[in-house]
């Protein structure tokens, strides 16, 4: 008879009776499509009230592992496919592409140091004024907690960023700014708008590698051109726009990611000349934008947001939790960008831009980002110096915001190196995760704010060594 183990230590009744279910399944006593106890017998059996019986069905079915059949009762469901422990561990063999380092970032357990991530780390944040602006935000009327937002998004926020985006030169009215989900979903949306199957997208080379991943998505055909300290090379961007004639230009203009490079008034004003020559459209992701010193040439501004299409988002900056990013286009792209947002999100959400906007009105933000550029140039000095006594160097002189784009010494690959320091736990950009043409091999992403630890720098140097090693021996 299945008896509560006395020996539980903490574990509730209810959970006692789930797992005495769970182990009659894995001991094959209960096959799939099997009827379980009544409530009555079970309770009996186990030794505990009905209601206990009861919940501890209801959360095995919530969970799956058995299903309820009204008037019938519960009955056993499939079994899971066993999850092996390659699967639990990190995953040292999968190629590393495009998707590679988002991968291991995102799946990180609280053990894992990630130097290679694209955020800062959470105690980083604005906690405290975010747990303000979530008390203000309870305290709001029963549409802003429960309804959906119009198509554009809440005005208010709106009006605000438009104030923002003039101060870096993009003169942008409220109804030319819609609000999105995050940065990543306005891309997305404006591929949706801006492609079709087939289609040619220039990027620099190297760049965010989930434009990589995200174009693939779209099925476009994708054509790289090599990144300088001061933009692309702008003669194999005019090659490339004669060979390939690209629908679509993909870029960071300012605190370029991965390198850090700033894009140069001169060839800002080359490269919009022959996007006007070619009809072609160019999204600047500028999600960066409040980790800069002195605001960078923007293709928007010079632009006038004519063919240049601007995205932003506080994820980096605020909360990648709270999810609020917005499109700046020329009017003429509003309705259909409109009607598509409709049709693929319905309405925007609008408990995340009620907190945004409580942020940036009552003076937290503009604190918060203060500090955060005076950190992050903190970080950046300590890093690259420890960098640099390793043989690691950066390729720009003075980079600012968050990422250090470094060479790594002779004979290193920086793949290689990644999956040396997986192993123990440490979490690495190599530069061809970047790089289209694949020219990036020994070059790596830091990011300074999450290199404090002193662990990342003694992994570092001994997956270097073991990288050495097995390239000599070859």
């Amino acid at each position: 008879m299945d008896t509560p183990d006395p020996n539980a230590g903490s574990g509730t009744l209810v959970e006692t009776v789930m797992a005495a279910i769970r182990q009659r399944m894995a001991a094959r006593i209960l096959t799939p499509g099997a009827r379980l106890p009544s409530i009555r017998a079970f309770a009996g059996t186990m030794q505990v009230s009905k209601s206990t019986v009861v919940e501890a069905y209801e959360r095995l079915a919530a969970e799956g592992t058995i299903r309820s059949r009204p008037g019938s009762g519960f009955f056993a469901a499939g079994p899971l496919a066993p999850l092996s422990l390659s699967e639990i561990g990190p995953r040292l063999d999968r190629a590393v592409d495009p998707l590679w380092v988002s991968r291991q970032s995102l799946e990180a357990g609280e053990e894992m140091l990630k130097p290679g991530c694209g955020w800062l780390p959470a105690s980083w944040m604005p906690q405290a004024a975010l747990r303000r602006s979530l008390r203000s935000a309870a305290r709001t009327d029963d549409a802003t907690l429960a309804d959906y937002g119009t198509p554009l998004g809440l005005p208010a926020l709106r009006q605000l960023l438009a104030r923002r985006l003039s101060a870096h030169g993009v003169e942008a009215s409220p109804d030319q700014i819609m609000l999105t989900e995050s940065g990543t979903q306005a891309i997305d949306l404006l591929c949706r708008f801006l492609l079709e199957p087939g289609d040619t997208v220039l990027v620099d080379d190297p760049c965010y590698f989930n434009f990589h991943a995200l174009l693939r998505a779209h099925r476009a055909k994708v054509v790289g051109v090599p990144m300088t300290p001061s933009g692309p090379d702008i003669d194999l961007f005019a090659q490339a726009l004669a060979e390939h004639r690209p629908r679509l230009y993909i870029t960071n203009s300012a605190l370029h990611n991965p390198t850090g490079a700033v894009l140069s008034p001169v060839v800002a004003h080359r490269l919009l000349k022959l996007a006007d020559q070619s009809d072609l459209a160019i999204i600047e992701d500028d999600i960066f934008a409040d980790f800069e010193h002195t605001p960078a040439p923007r293709l928007a501004a010079f632009d006038g947001l004519g063919r240049v299409i601007q995205i932003g988002s506080f994820s980096k900056t605020l909360s990648a939790s709270v999810r609020c990013g917005f499109v700046a286009a020329p009017r003429d792209r509003m309705e259909g960008l409109i009607d598509l947002k409709i049709a693929t999100t319905f309405g925007g959400g609008r408990l995340a831009s009620e907190l945004v906007l409580t942020l940036l009105k009552d003076g937290s933000y503009r604190k918060h980002v203060e500090q955060l550029r005076a950190r992050l140039a903190r970080a950046m000095a300590e890093t690259a110096g420890r960098l640099k006594a390793m043989g690691i160097m950066p390729w720009i002189d003075q980079p600012t915001g968050m990422f250090l784009w470094c060479r790594l010494p002779e004979n290193i690959d920086a793949a290689d190196v990644a999956r040396h320091a997986l192993a123990d736990n440490v979490v690495l950009a190599p530069g061809n995760a970047f790089s289209l043409s694949h020219t990036a091999g020994r070059f790596m992403r830091f990011n300074v704010a999450q290199c404090e630890d002193e662990r990342i720098f003694r992994v570092l140097e001994k997956a270097m060594a073991a990288s050495h090693r097995k390239i000599a021996s070859v």
